[in-house]
């Protein structure tokens, strides 16, 4: 198993694959979108393979692709085709918007991928377009209601934010009612792109739960292990919800997850700023043995929370880059 300096044992690896995306999500970039990484400086999908072989190797059996939009980089099926077949990586699931998704869910069923995320941050059609800048809602809901009928576990990912959806908390939930869907609220974070717009008028955790109590009574269920949300059910109802303290970071302390984004820079948390290129590595010729010593040593300097993390970055690297660049 990968380790890290605090004892917590590594074996989730959320694996960027672009940082392009044909949303303009307003918290995740600006509307003019980013500067998009020059495709020579993306990982190749045979590096991200052997990273991922190699990872396999050190105790990683779940993988989370994201992007962007993971959909929007050609070859991305015959990758997860091909990553399906490393004989231990148990679970492979896939964060989405939705958008090119939805003629490739028999596909992603018979690879044997387990569960979709879809992100959706309003399900009143011009709130979803004055959000994401794009009059895709249609698009998205028609996949939503297919991944239903599929075999994949489904989970919708919306960020609450002030002013822009909060009307959609309590439509949001009404889906768990006869759907089996898990609803998950998350905290806005700062990654949008944008040097200093932070969140000003922040909803954590604790506010999101007031405001469903004053409606529903609600039941928490059990976690699972190393869980980033925090979840619950409304009685008689199909679905579940859970909430995500992406911005509080109450979870830090069982994380069990790095991420890689799509230019190879490992992150050890959410909120550093990268701690070291795994694409230079591999260019440079090293072996799996010295890929993976590099890993170790990484996970011996990991910062115990994001908050540590968040501190430890370099005064000119404020947390403000866009979550297309992070990965999801």
């Amino acid at each position: 198993m990968l380790v890290d300096n605090h004892g917590r044992e590594i074996n989730y690896l959320r694996l960027a694959v672009t940082d392009r995306c044909n949303l303009r999500c307003f918290y995740c970039m600006p509307e003019n979108g980013i500067k998009y990484v020059d495709r020579n400086d993306l990982l190749s999908f045979e590096e991200m393979y052997r990273i991922i072989s190699v990872l396999s190797e050190q105790g990683i059996s779940k993988i989370r692709i994201t992007g962007g939009e993971p959909f929007v980089r050609k070859g991305i099926m015959e990758f997860l085709e091909r990553v399906s077949k490393i004989k231990k990586i148990e679970e492979i699931n896939i964060t989405t918007n939705g958008t090119f998704t939805e003629d490739k869910i028999s596909q992603l069923e018979s690879i044997g991928v387990k569960s979709i995320n879809l992100s959706l941050d309003s399900i009143d059609k011009q709130r979803f377009f004055d959000i994401t800048r794009r009059d895709l809602f249609d698009q998205v809901m028609s996949t939503y209601h297919k991944l239903l009928a599929s075999s994949m576990k489904v989970k919708i990912n919306m960020v609450v934010m002030e002013g822009r959806n909060i009307d959609d908390i309590h439509p949001m939930l009404e889906l768990t009612k006869n759907d089996d869907v898990s609803v998950r609220f998350i905290e806005e974070m700062p990654f949008n792109g944008t040097t200093g717009q932070g969140n000003t008028t922040h909803w954590p955790m604790k506010k999101i739960l007031e405001t469903i109590q004053e409606v529903h009574q609600i039941e928490k269920i059990v976690d699972a292990p190393f869980s980033t949300s925090s979840n619950y059910k409304i009685a008689g109802y199909k679905g579940s919800f859970g909430i995500i303290a992406a911005y509080t970071r109450t979870f830090c302390g069982s994380c069990n997850r790095i991420r890689i984004t799509s230019q190879g820079t490992l992150k050890t948390c959410l909120y550093d700023n990268g701690v070291i290129s795994l694409r230079d590595i591999l260019r440079s010729g090293s072996t799996d043995i010295e890929l993976t010593n590099q890993l170790k040593n990484t996970l011996q300097k990991r910062p115990k929370d994001g908050f540590e993390a968040e501190k430890n970055r370099n005064l000119n690297s404020p947390v403000s880059e866009s979550m297309a660049t992070i990965g999801g």
